[in-house]
Parts: structure tokens; C-alpha cells; sequence
């Protein structure tokens, strides 16, 4: 069963996207405008731990004593992290199972994380008559799965993705306590049209981990890749390169390889507070063909102007999917 879902196509969430404090700092050798990086836009599959068990949505159970609510009793929300419970350290949904499976009456403790809080409560399980186990009343993961594009690669391997952060449901940003990120290829295209985002579908190649994701903030996912000599070599830029004119994307969306695809630099502002430095426009018939433009799975899809790195795609304009924002690699470089 387990290897039938990893074949399910998974599709790129607007993850949730956009994951509380950046918890990795890429450290004194991060690399800086003149530098080269080997470029990106080759799709990659994410599989995230999140550092504890996610409430995503909470239930009645149904005990012995009529329908009760213990989630909600204890002021449990959704996107509530859940981090230990019993005084015990737990970080998947078996990890929980085997806490309640010891339960032996009365409240317990319950420590979680909302946000950048830390806070703890007393709940008081009970028994499903159903199934006979001690329950919360939660819908809970512990892991997050998504498709993104892969903007440089340092030549140490550190890489840089998405160009914006993956977030809980309140915005902020999910804690990334590992993850692998897999090879990936695209499968299908659902088009944008105006008023509804289109997207990439692709498929996980299971056997191909291609690195290791240790932070998650404001521009992207971030950790550390293996050889990257097969790709090019490209010339990070600075806030000041770039320009409204015609510029190209690298993304994929077919199979495993970018292309170069032609957009225009509509709008520089570069010193953006939300990270929007630029906004471009698909010009390319090829790419508006496969795409009908910006779509969920292109974030982080490299921005070269003048033979220079300057920025990632990163949103698309609902009312119109040709065109969307990009951030400046000079944001991306900095983390």
C-alpha cells in the first residue's frame, strides 16, 4: 500500500507555502552576488518532517458517554503542532497510538506548538466505542509531500528552492525537522486560465533521493544536494542587474529536464518588503501553450537576465495566469 502512494501524483501545495523562523543558517559560506551557482529549474518531490504531529482538523468521538469533543474541550486549533504528550516526546501519528495505547484514565498532558508559542494544556482522552482505543478527536499528519522547482545550487551542494515559504494554514511558517527531497518528473499539465491556478502533476522516482531539506523561511526550503556537476554554471547577480526588459525562466513541465523559456521584466521593485522584487510576464508561445502561463509547481523556477541569476518565480496573478511575481535571488542568498 505504502509503495502504491508514493506513486500517486502529488501535486505542489501553495504549500501551504508560504513553512516560524528560519532554523538552519547556511553559515559563512553561503554564497553572494558574483559568485557562480549551478542553476536550477529541474522539479524536485518534498517530503518533509515537521518536528512534531500537526492537528489538521478536529472530531467528535463517539465513547460510551455520548459524542464528546476532547480536542476542542482542551482548546486544541487546527495547525496546532503537537510536540509531546504524556510528558512523552512524539513525532509521528504510531508515536501517539502507542501513548494512548498505555492510557490509563484521567488528563493528561498535552504540549504543542502554535506559531512561534509553545504551550501546553491537559486533555482527557477517550474511548472509541468503535474501535475500542483511547482517542483525541484529531485528524493529524506528520509529514508534508509537495512538487517545487530547484532555483542554484551552490558548488558545496547547498541548494535553494521554491523562492517562498511552506506554511501552516495561519501563515506561519512549518518547522522543518528533515526531509527528502526526491527526483522527480512531470506527468501532466492542468492549464491556468483566468480565475483558477493551473498546476504540475509529476510523480516521486523513489529511488532517486537527490538531497536532504533542513530549513524552511521566507524564500524557500533550503538543504544540501549531492554532486551537482551536471548542471551549468551561472553568475549570481545583484538587486541592481536586474531590469524591466526580456528575460528567461528554466523550469520543466515534462519529464525531468528544464527548458529556457522567454518572459518580460514588467515591474522591478527591489526593495519589496513581502519579497515581490519583480513582476514578469510569460511571453514564450511554447511554454503559454503547455501552461497558459504561471502555474503551482513552477516556485522557485530560476530568473536569468543579461547571463545572470537575478531572482525565482514565485506567485502567479489569479486573474491573470501569464503573468506573477518573482523574488530577488539577492533575498535567497542572504538565508
Amino acid at each position: 500500500m505504502q509503495k502504491l502512494k508514493n506513486k500517486f501524483l502529488l501535486i505542489l501545495f501553495v504549500w501551504m507555502l508560504a513553512f516560524a523562523a528560519c532554523i538552519m543558517p547556511m553559515g559563512a559560506s553561503a554564497a553572494r552576488c558574483g559568485d557562480d551557482v549551478y542553476l536550477g529549474g529541474m522539479p524536485a518531490g518534498f517530503t518533509l518532517g515537521i518536528g512534531g504531529v500537526q492537528v489538521v482538523g478536529i472530531c467528535e468521538v463517539l465513547s460510551e458517554n455520548g459524542v464528546v469533543n476532547p480536542a476542542k474541550d482542551a482548546g486544541l486549533s487546527v495547525g496546532d503542532v503537537i510536540v509531546s504528550l504524556g510528558g512523552i516526546k512524539v513525532s509521528s501519528a504510531a508515536e501517539i497510538d502507542g501513548v494512548l495505547a498505555s492510557y490509563d484514565g484521567g488528563t493528561t498532558e498535552l504540549a504543542i506548538e502554535r506559531g512561534t508559542e509553545k504551550i501546553k494544556k491537559e486533555i482527557l482522552p477517550v474511548k472509541d466505542m468503535a474501535s475500542g482505543k483511547y482517542k483525541l478527536g484529531v485528524f493529524i499528519r506528520d509529514s508534508i509531500s509537495g512538487i517545487g522547482t530547484v532555483t542554484f545550487i551552490r558548488k558545496d551542494g547547498r541548494f535553494a528552492s521554491l523562492g517562498h515559504a511552506v506554511a501552516a494554514s495561519d501563515g506561519s511558517y512549518l518547522p522543518v525537522e528533515g526531509g527528502d527531497i526526491y527526483r522527480c518528473s512531470i506527468v501532466n499539465v492542468v492549464k491556468g486560465e483566468r480565475g483558477k491556478a493551473g498546476e504540475l502533476k509529476g510523480l516521486f522516482i523513489n529511488d532517486k533521493v537527490i538531497a536532504k531539506a533542513d530549513k524552511n523561511c521566507a524564500v524557500g526550503i533550503y538543504g544540501k544536494m549531492g554532486e551537482a556537476d551536471e548542471w551549468r554554471l551561472e553568475s549570481i547577480g545583484t538587486s541592481e542587474d536586474a531590469q524591466p526588459g526580456k528575460a528567461s525562466i528554466f523550469t520543466t513541465v515534462d519529464g525531468v529536464t528544464p527548458a529556457q523559456y522567454s518572459v518580460s521584466i514588467i515591474k522591478v521593485d527591489k526593495d519589496n518588503k513581502q519579497n515581490k522584487n519583480f513582476v514578469i510576464k510569460i511571453t514564450d508561445k511554447a511554454l503559454l501553450q503547455a501552461t497558459g502561463g504561471i502555474v503551482q509547481g513552477m516556485s522557485g523556477s530560476p530568473i536569468v537576465q543579461n547571463g545572470k541569476l537575478i531572482g525565482a518565480v514565485t506567485h502567479v496573478f489569479i486573474n491573470d495566469p501569464t503573468r506573477g511575481y518573482g523574488t530577488s535571488v539577492a533575498n535567497m542568498i542572504d538565508q
